[in-house]
C-alpha cells in the first residue's frame, strides 16, 4: 500500500521532491501560488522582463498521479495538514518546503503572482530612468543584480554596498576575490565593511540617500535593499518544542525533523543544517531525501549529506 506523503510548499526542494514520487507515493503539492518562481531568472528579468514568463511556471502540470492544492498550510500534526479553510490533508509522512521571502521583485508577496508581475514592470521602468543604483548587500541576489545590471545597462553607475569586508566571507577567499575584481572591471563600485544606517524600506526598491557607518553620505536615483532572505517558518512554528535560529530558519536533527514527531521533516531554506539559503544548498538536501538511508519515522540510515539506499521512495513503497 503506498504512502501518503503531503509536501508543503512547492519552490526547488518541494516541486522537485513531489515530481521524483509521483509514480511510488500518493502524493498531495500544497502551494499557494499557481507558479514555480525560479528565483535566479527573477534577478535577470528586472533588466530584461521579457524573461518574466519564462521565470513562472505553472504547478497544473507539474503531477501526473498527485495532486496539487492552491492554498496555505495552516497547522501541521503527526496524522496530516490543516490548511487555511479547515480542510484536512491527512498524510503518512509530511515535508515542510516553505522556502523563504525577500525583497520584490525577487519574490512574489505571499501568492500573488500577478502582484509580482506588475511590481517587475513599475521597478524595471524605475531602474530604466535611474542614473545612480545603489544596492544593499552583497549575497547571491545581491552581487547577481549588481552583474545584470552592469551588463544590460552599461550606462548605469552601480554600486554595491556591504557590511562585511569581502564578497561572500564565509567561502573560500578566491571566490569573493574573484567576484570583486569582475564587479569593478563591469564598472561596478564596491564599498565593503560599511553597513548603511537609514534604509528606508528592507523590501522595496526606492529613491533616497544612504548614510553609511563611516559618517559618508550617498545618494541613489534608486535603491535596492537585498541585505537576506528570511524563511517562511510560520507553519513549522505550530509544532511543539521547534527552536528558531538566524533568519527565522527552523533548527532541524540530522534527519532533517524540527520537532519530535518522527514523521514531520523540514528541507529547503526553511531548515537550518548549517548551510545557508542557496539553490545550492537546497540541490545537497534533496538527494538525501529521495535517496538517503533513512525510513521516515526511523532513527537509523543515513543523515543529511549521506547517500545510501532509498528515504521518501522506500517510506512511499511500504
Amino acid at each position: 500500500m503506498s504512502q501518503k506523503i503531503a509536501i508543503v510548499g512547492g519552490g526547488y526542494i518541494g516541486a522537485e521532491l513531489a515530481k521524483s514520487l509521483d509514480d511510488t507515493a500518493e502524493v498531495t503539492l500544497i502551494e499557494p501560488r499557481s507558479h514555480f518562481v525560479h528565483a535566479p531568472a527573477m534577478i535577470r528579468a528586472v533588466v530584461d522582463p521579457s524573461l518574466l514568463d519564462r521565470a513562472l511556471i505553472p504547478y497544473d502540470r507539474l503531477l501526473t498521479n498527485g495532486r496539487v492544492i492552491a492554498s496555505k498550510a495552516k497547522a501541521i500534526d503527526a496524522k496530516g495538514v490543516t490548511l487555511e479553510d479547515g480542510t484536512r490533508v491527512e498524510a503518512d509522512q509530511i515535508v515542510v518546503a516553505t522556502g523563504s521571502s525577500n525583497a520584490m521583485p525577487f519574490k512574489p508577496q505571499g501568492a500573488d503572482i500577478a502582484g509580482l508581475k506588475a511590481d517587475n514592470q513599475r521597478i524595471h521602468q524605475q531602474l530604466k530612468a535611474a542614473r545612480r543604483i545603489g544596492i544593499v548587500g552583497a549575497g547571491a541576489v545581491g552581487t547577481e543584480l549588481a552583474g545584470e545590471i552592469s551588463y544590460a545597462m552599461p550606462d548605469k553607475k552601480v554600486t554595491l554596498i556591504s557590511s562585511d569586508e569581502a564578497l561572500f566571507p564565509t567561502m573560500p577567499s578566491k571566490l569573493g576575490s574573484s567576484l570583486a575584481a569582475k564587479l569593478r572591471k563591469a564598472g561596478v563600485t564596491l564599498i565593503l565593511g560599511q553597513r548603511a544606517e537609514n534604509l528606508e524600506s528592507m523590501t522595496e526598491p526606492y529613491a533616497g540617500s544612504l548614510q553609511l557607518a563611516d559618517g559618508s553620505q550617498h545618494d541613489f536615483d534608486l535603491i535596492f535593499p537585498v541585505i537576506g532572505s528570511r524563511a517562511n517558518s510560520e507553519v513549522l512554528e505550530t509544532l511543539a518544542g521547534v527552536q528558531k535560529t538566524t533568519a527565522n530558519r527552523i533548527k532541524v536533527d540530522p534527519w532533517m525533523r524540527p520537532s519530535s514527531l518522527p514523521n514531520v521533516f523540514a528541507a529547503g531554506d526553511v531548515a537550518d543544517v548549517g548551510d545557508a539559503m542557496t539553490i545550492v544548498a537546497t540541490s545537497r538536501q534533496l538527494p538525501w531525501a529521495v535517496n538517503g538511508g533513512v525510513k521516515f519515522g526511523h532513527c537509523g540510515g543515513a543523515k543529511v549529506g549521506q547517500f545510501g539506499a532509498s528515504a521518501l521512495e522506500r517510506a512511499a513503497l511500504i
